[in-house]
């Protein structure tokens, strides 16, 4: 009897080793899982940022667009006046009274 107690115990320790063996491996694919929830998660967010930072810019393109040409326009407006200014006769000074 003392032999099958033996082989009883030696197979319960192999049994109990195997266990142990598909826990770790159990344990390391949770990690492996909540951490590429994790990956999911920062992706999900940083896609989110990425694209509110390109609606971002180009709002300010169009208001970088808008105010050259209001610029341009006013530099336009600018010429028109002096070149007609410069155009005009000469206009004689009043005598101050």
């Amino acid at each position: 009897m003392d032999d099958s107690r033996d082989a009883l115990a030696a197979a319960a320790a192999r049994m109990n080793r195997a266990l142990a063996l598909l826990e770790a491996r159990l344990d390391a694919r949770r990690a492996a899982s909540s951490e590429g929830e994790l990956f999911d998660h920062d992706r999900a967010r940083l896609a989110s940022d990425l694209e509110a930072e390109r609606a971002r810019r180009r709002t300010l393109e169009e208001a970088a667009s808008d105010a050259s040409h209001a610029l341009a326009r006013a530099a336009a407006a600018v010429r028109e006046a002096l070149a007609n200014d410069f155009d005009a006769p000469a206009r004689p000074l009043e005598a101050e009274a």
